[in-house]
């Protein structure tokens, strides 16, 4: 990615040169952990797994569903992996796989900058 060349047509419109009609690979990245509460859940499971009820405590502004919704999305794209404890009665717990660690590096990047720059 250089940098964004552009030409002014007739009518004073800027056009970019060479615009990008694939999504760049931060935006592929942002598409796999950029919503809201993944990095949270992240962090919450780098050191072991933790049961649905005591997620949803750690993280104290989502609601269930939201936690739920995010949980399956976040299986789905092979972040974490869902254990099922007991059926009787229904216990979960979530556990981050080889490649949601991959993600814990510039998680806490964004962690130290986040205390360093913003009030």
């Amino acid at each position: 990615m250089g940098k964004m060349e552009f030409q002014t047509d007739i009518s004073r419109r800027r056009k970019a040169l060479d615009p990008c009609f694939e999504p760049c690979p931060i935006e592929r990245g942002m598409r796999v952990i950029g919503g809201k509460w993944t990095g949270s859940i992240l962090w919450h499971l780098k050191d072991h797994p933790v049961r649905f009820n005591d997620l949803a405590r750690q993280l104290g502004g989502a609601s269930k569903k939201v936690l739920n919704d995010r949980l399956k999305q976040m299986e789905e794209n092979k972040l974490i992996k869902r254990i099922v404890i007991s059926t009787r009665p229904f216990a979960v717990s979530y556990e981050i796989t080889d490649f949601g660690r991959t993600a814990l590096n510039f998680l806490e990047e964004l962690k130290d900058w986040a205390i360093e720059h913003i009030v």
